[in-house]
């Protein structure tokens, strides 16, 4: 398929408002895809990747910016679409506003071809930014991004920029790729929603309907190596709880970092919570799993840093075992982790997604020994003193709380039902993504000192108030180092920042307010963490933040 097709295609896919027209006109452009299938379910969602996938083309607004300046003419500077982008507010606009072709340069024309991009070969392009690393890297991804704009009509311009960025922003979600795969190719949606629970990948999920129907569908499982997202909770209370269950699964709430666990018999990989592999900087986790087991499995758990006695330490120490890419044996020797496994979603060939948790968490047990201090304990209760003693062991033992889960329910993978409720008794914090800073005054004059914090919406994000105390001079500087390459727009000391980093930050209370655009504010926020195991896709949402306000 032509490239320019498809940009037609999200284009009139961008200017239907009803989900049902959204919905049939992806289906229509699934149905014609032919060979670029597999690629069309992710670009409409802004993804060249699988979402199990850890590659990235790692294009940051800047190199983008460069590249649409240079495809634009020898006239436009970075700035000059920097400033084009702050009166349009859209990157595609800014590159559609431009006349492309014209340029001549070492990245003009991809493979030798003159001709018209396709699907394909963007795909391909794309993709081989991933494996560009080194001295000299930014400079080839400029080129080869240039020769893509530079080949680019005006609408094919506004998708390609979107892409590049990971912001599609055509009104596409993963429920709507879902019912379109359906639709297309008539089969069940049920059975679309469970082989994109079991393979976290919407173009070999499209691919495998159209060509092998439901039976396929069926035949997708889990695969050792290949992560799916975690199950996640929501807040709870246990009286809700107990009046749903009757008799809630109890355990503790450990102040660690997520972990999926993948042993395929000889070695284990380890995968956080947004997918990416951290099998290098975890090796003592990679030996307890080896030690253990002894057939493939696939566990969900937390890794805890722990000081020499066993007790925890603040979640902050367990990042820096995450975020270590280098010297990890020295690293080790500072921090020390345990996994505490707390599911089982494969043993030995068995998918177990559909088991029920108690049934999940015997085979857990049968795997490392019921008296194994790697599996956390699961408690049955079903009055509220059972649980608040156990509530109480897990604060005096340095935890955050404890979980209440439904004993019944299965694992789902992405879903952030009731059947999996945390409970935290101290203040509440709120995972809010950083949208914004400002520069500070006197001595902080060059380092950014206060953060704007938005939560989730279905078109983007709001903001829910600014963040600068519980902060220090050194973590200031780390976040000054880590945001400014995120600037995509400044006004006097404010920037405008590529949302892709998330803050963990303690409030008093949400109030109503006209200030921010989500209508409310946090009243004495102050920072406590950045969440590295989170992208700004798992951030808390504005509904979240209404519900929280209401029980307030």
């Amino acid at each position: 398929m032509e490239f320019a097709a498809f940009a037609d295609a999200a284009a009139a896919i961008e200017g239907e408002s009803a989900d049902t027209a959204i919905v049939e006109a992806v289906t229509d452009l699934f149905t014609s895809a032919d060979d670029d299938l597999e690629y069309l379910a992710r670009f409409v969602q802004g993804r060249v990747f699988p979402a199990h996938d850890s590659r990235t083309h790692d294009v940051g607004p800047q190199l983008c910016y460069e590249a649409i300046g240079r495809a634009a003419g020898p006239n436009v500077s970075t700035d000059d679409v920097e400033s084009r982008l702050a009166d349009l507010g859209d990157i595609g606009a800014v590159a559609a506003s431009y006349d492309f072709g014209g340029q001549q340069g070492l990245g003009a024309f991809g493979a030798g071809e003159s001709e018209g991009l396709t699907v394909a070969g963007v795909a391909a392009d794309l993709a081989a930014l991933a494996a560009v690393d080194g001295d000299g890297s930014q400079t080839t991804k400029v080129e080869t991004l240039f020769g893509l704009f530079n080949r680019c009509s005006p609408t094919e311009a506004r998708y390609l920029a979107r892409l590049v960025l990971s912001e599609m922003r055509i009104g596409v979600g993963t429920g709507t790729v879902r019912d379109a795969i359906a639709a297309a190719f008539e089969v069940p949606v049920e059975d679309v929603a469970r082989a994109l629970q079991v393979s976290n990948d919407y173009g070999y999920v499209a691919t495998v309907a159209r060509d092998e129907g439901r039976d396929g569908l069926a035949a997708i499982d889990l695969e050792i190596g290949r992560p799916v997202q975690a199950m996640l909770a929501q807040a709870g209370t246990v009286t809700g709880a107990l009046e749903d269950w009757a008799t809630a699964a109890v355990e503790w709430k450990y102040d660690g970092a997520r972990v999926q666990v993948h042993f395929d018999g000889e070695s284990a990989r380890l995968f956080s919570r947004n997918m990416e592999e951290v099998t290098d900087p975890l090796p003592e986790i990679v030996e307890t799993v080896e030690r253990a087991l002894d057939g493939p499995a696939i566990l969900d758990g937390e890794v805890v840093a722990v000081d020499d006695d066993g007790s925890p330490l603040p979640f902050q120490e367990v990042l820096r075992r995450f975020r270590r890419k280098h010297d990890v044996a020295a690293t080790r020797a500072d921090v020390a982790v345990r996994l505490h496994a707390f599911d089982c979603l494969h043993v030995d060939g068995e998918d177990l997604l559909d088991a029920s948790l108690r049934d999940r968490h015997a085979r857990l047990e049968s795997l490392f020994g019921a008296d194994s201090d790697t599996v956390s304990d699961l408690v049955l209760a079903s009055d509220a003193e059972s649980v608040a003693a156990i509530e109480r062991e897990a604060l005096s033992s340095g935890q955050e709380g404890i979980m209440l889960k439904d004993p019944t329910a299965a694992y789902t993978p992405g879903k952030r039902g009731k059947r999996w409720r945390k409970r935290k008794p101290d203040v509440e914090t709120l995972d809010c993504v950083v949208t914004g800073a400002e520069w500070g005054e006197g001595r902080r004059a060059n380092v950014l000192g206060t953060f704007e914090l938005s939560v989730r919406t279905d078109d983007g994000f709001e903001t829910v108030g600014n963040v600068a105390t519980g902060i220090t001079d050194e973590q200031l500087d780390s976040l000054t180092e880590r945001l400014e390459p995120l600037v995509v727009e400044t006004s006097g000391q404010h920037v405008r920042l590529d949302p892709a980093v998330v803050f963990e930050v303690g409030y008093e209370e949400i109030q109503s307010s006209s200030n921010y655009d989500s209508g409310y504010a946090l009243r004495f926020p102050r920072f406590l963490a950045v969440r590295e195991d989170k992208a700004p896709a798992d951030a808390d949402s504005l509904s979240r933040v209404e519900r929280l306000a209401d029980e307030q």
